[in-house]
């Protein structure tokens, strides 16, 4: 018999939360049938982890585990790298190419980021799902494989099904079983843990050595929100231990290198939760804390708002120049001309500085899919700009 924790150390499931016990749970119920399931949950919440404990624990553990990431696969090509193709199907197919699926036969294909994927490749993954047959691209024959599905998404497929971005027969096909992964805010007890394992691990790796943190800092910690969850957390430890090597890490520390969030939020303001407060307790203060900032939040949008008023009122005498002013958003004032491309563009740039050209992280935040990120990136030549500082 599988133990709990032999497939938390075994898979890097860590955590000792109620959420992490149930998915774990779920874990060991599913992994010995071939059942389809559905992740879903936050980018970097774990759902590869998951997948990947499925598969382990299965009688396909032996067999290939396929990772295709549909939201970073252009639609041109996606069906193709799928199913494979034939030799001459389309210009530059020089040879025939095996897909995913068939790389998978005998084991298990995990497609991440699902909730991205296009249409009519939807209806092709259905009927391979229900039949195991497929045909490659510029083919006639009929294929067979022998494949388990595993899906993940971060978005509400309830509500892409509603708006017509995700086929119905699809969304219950997948979510035979349906594993929710809630994101780090929301399972704050796991983040000592996580913290101390991900310590561990890089110490060990790298034969260096862990001075301590501070109880502050752990507080901060614990009380951060991280739109990034579990690999933001895992980044931050591996970050900090490299540049403060040696050092007792403290809550200055913790403040600086994760300079972005407390330059956009006031953690001063924020109430930590203590070890020895109830659950119940700290979701309270929390909340409280959180209608405190929204209602100061407000309060600068309605300001802003005034000074975009007042200009533009001003302009009314000389509408022409309106098309190319730029506004200075702290005072209303014009700086320099702009357009609605110039815009898009710095807003595009400014979101994957943020953090730090992660594309997935820098997507979710400008509310755009992968494959249009990727896309505005090349049309504004963002990766060579980059390349030439």
């Amino acid at each position: 018999m599988v133990l709990k924790e032999d497939i938390q150390e075994k898979y890097g499931i860590y955590g000792e939360s109620q959420a992490v016990r149930e998915i774990i749970a779920v874990i060991k119920q599913v992994a010995p049938t071939d059942i389809t399931v559905l992740i879903t949950g936050e980018s970097g919440v774990g759902k590869e982890l998951v997948a990947r404990a499925i598969h382990g624990e299965s009688k396909r553990a032996d067999g290939p585990f396929v990772i295709v990431n549909s939201g970073a696969i252009p639609e041109g090509i996606l069906e193709s790298e799928l199913f494979g193709h034939e030799k001459g199907a389309f210009t530059g197919a020089i040879e025939t190419r095996k897909g995913y699926f068939e790389m998978a036969d005998g084991g298990t294909i995990f497609l991440d980021e699902i909730g991205d994927m296009p249409i009519a490749t939807q209806v092709k993954i259905l009927r391979v799902i229900e039949t195991g047959e497929f045909m490659r691209v510029g083919s006639s024959q009929l294929r067979k494989v022998d494949v388990r599905v595993i899906a993940a998404t971060n978005k509400n497929l309830d509500e892409e099904v509603k708006r017509g971005n995700f086929r119905e027969d699809l969304y219950y096909r997948l979510r035979t079983v349906n594993i929710y992964i809630p994101p780090l805010r929301e399972r704050r007890e796991d983040i000592p843990v996580l913290f101390e394992k991900f310590v561990a691990q890089f110490c060990e790796r790298n034969k260096v050595a862990f001075a301590g943190i501070t109880d502050d800092a752990m507080q901060i910690l614990i009380s951060y929100h991280w739109p990034g969850n579990v690999r933001e957390l895992k980044n931050f430890v591996e970050s900090i231990l490299v540049l403060e090597s040696g050092k007792v890490i403290d809550a200055n520390m913790v403040r600086k290198y994760l300079r972005y969030d407390f330059n956009q939020f006031d953690y001063s303001r924020n109430l930590p939760i203590r070890y020895g407060k109830s659950g119940e307790q700290a979701d309270r203060e929390l909340i409280y804390r959180a209608l405190v900032d929204i209602k100061s939040d407000l309060i600068e949008i309605r300001n802003l708002l005034g000074n975009f008023i007042e200009f533009f009122a001003r302009q009314v005498s000389s509408p022409l120049a309106l098309p190319e002013a730029k506004i200075d958003l702290k005072t209303g004032t014009v700086v320099e001309n702009f357009s609605l491309v110039d815009m898009e563009k710095r807003m595009i740039k400014a979101a994957l500085e943020r953090f730090n050209w992660n594309k997935r992280l820098a997507a979710r935040a400008l509310k755009i899919s992968e494959r249009t990120l990727y896309r505005k990136i090349k049309e504004y030549g963002l990766e060579e700009e980059r390349q030439k500082r």
